[in-house]
């Protein structure tokens, strides 16, 4: 994602976690947490439905007169941003467009898929002649290859599933290394033009697509290349590198990347931890090793103890790259919340956790008329103020999380 850095400036403030290890400098947090009897009368699924449907039409750049063929979500709403230079999040609007079908079973959602499918890789500015789905940003080409495998698991097309396979094989895992030169020994690199840069960012996700890769392999059909068994080798060998090199053991921290010096960059980010306890959710669930649940839920507490200091909630994220973290965070976190295997104890906190933080944005954040999510907790946008995709994806993908969320 190109405005990382910027990013990491702005969020930094809030969210950084002191270079100290062992919870030193931790932030105590006055309400982390929604009460146990705190009650809600929002409608989930109306909530879903109205921003989904919002989605389409303030940023599907062809609902507009004059950009039929624009089968692209646009960086702004209602035209106030058309710039292509942000490829990453129209993966999250597919999974979004995904959540929203699945949900609903609605042919309205259904109808984007092969459209993007003709225009995400047209307005990708850094395709290239071989391949247009490439990027020089490889976490960018793993957002998009997740996306890829969650259209091939609601439709059953598998030119979805042999697409995520094909960039993953190429693009993402050539990446990996070297494992053999100190003090790297391995990680998935950042972007690839960067040399050894080994971020959360690119190794979070590309676990994940391994292990997913690894689940539906069968359905693939015979195929030259890799085994089954090697892409759970490969997620396994990313994850503990990422264990091992950016997660504090102790306070549960994902920290944001290894540079081309070997140096440890310490903020902490949302989305990295959501990554990060999603590839060990994923993980459990294929070997049954418990230590990946104990490492999934660490890093949730973390998320929640820690970071979520905004009167219980992650602090505001109003456009730019940092408006996608919490959505991340949120779509990996609901799953871990709805493992059987989760204890009580975290099941209750968690479960009361995305249930204030889904409150919060469903009465006080989100426009009851446009249906959008500006980035702020409790001041919803006016309702001829531009938004951008990235808050607003991330409104729905908290509002779709509520909506698959299960009560013990």
């Amino acid at each position: 994602m190109k405005n990382l850095l910027i990013m990491a400036f702005f969020l930094g403030l809030t969210l950084q976690l002191s270079a100290g290890t062992g919870g030193n400098n931790a932030v105590i947090v006055e309400k982390t947490t929604a009460s146990p009897m705190e009650k809600t009368s929002v409608n989930w699924q109306k909530m879903a439905d109205g921003m989904s449907k919002a989605l389409i039409k303030h940023f599907w750049g062809a609902n507009f007169k004059g950009y039929e063929n624009r089968y692209y979500f646009n960086y702004g709403s209602d035209l106030s941003n058309m710039t292509t230079n942000h490829y990453w999040p129209q993966a999250h609007a597919m999974d979004v467009m995904v959540d929203a079908y699945m949900r609903t079973g609605s042919k309205q959602y259904l109808n984007i898929y092969p459209l993007w499918w003709e225009g995400a890789p047209k307005f990708n500015f850094s395709g290239r002649a071989e391949d247009p789905w490439w990027n020089v940003f490889v976490d960018d080409m793993e957002w998009i290859a997740l996306a890829q495998i969650r259209m091939f698991e609601s439709t059953k097309d598998t030119k979805y599933l042999k697409k995520a396979k094909q960039m993953y094989d190429d693009w993402i895992w050539s990446t990996w290394g070297p494992e053999d030169e100190a003090p790297w020994f391995g990680g998935i690199t950042w972007k690839t033009d960067v040399a050894k840069s080994k971020n959360a960012c690119s190794n979070g996700p590309a676990a994940l697509i391994a292990a997913r890769l690894y689940n539906f392999y069968d359905a693939i059909g015979k195929t030259r290349g890799k085994s089954k068994q090697a892409y759970l080798n490969e997620a396994i060998k990313i994850y503990t590198w990422e264990k091992n090199n950016l997660f504090d053991r102790q306070t549960g921290a994902v920290y944001d990347s290894m540079n081309g010096e070997g140096k440890i960059t310490k903020w902490t980010f949302s989305y990295n931890a959501g990554t990060f306890l999603g590839a060990a959710h994923e993980l459990y669930k294929i070997t049954g090793d418990k230590q990946y649940l104990a490492d999934a839920v660490k890093v949730a507490n973390f998320v929640i103890d820690h970071l979520s200091t905004n009167e219980g909630v992650l602090p505001d994220a109003v456009g730019g790259d940092g408006g996608l973290f919490h959505g991340i965070f949120f779509r990996y976190f609901v799953k871990l919340i709805n493992e059987p295997a989760l204890d009580g104890t975290n099941y209750n906190k968690f479960r009361n956790y995305i249930t204030h933080c889904a409150t919060v944005m469903a009465e006080q954040g989100v426009n009851g008329k446009t249906m959008l999510y500006s980035g702020r907790w409790r001041k919803a946008p006016a309702d001829d103020e531009g938004v951008g995709l990235t808050s607003h994806l991330t409104g729905c993908m908290l509002m779709e999380a509520m909506c698959v969320l299960k009560q013990r």
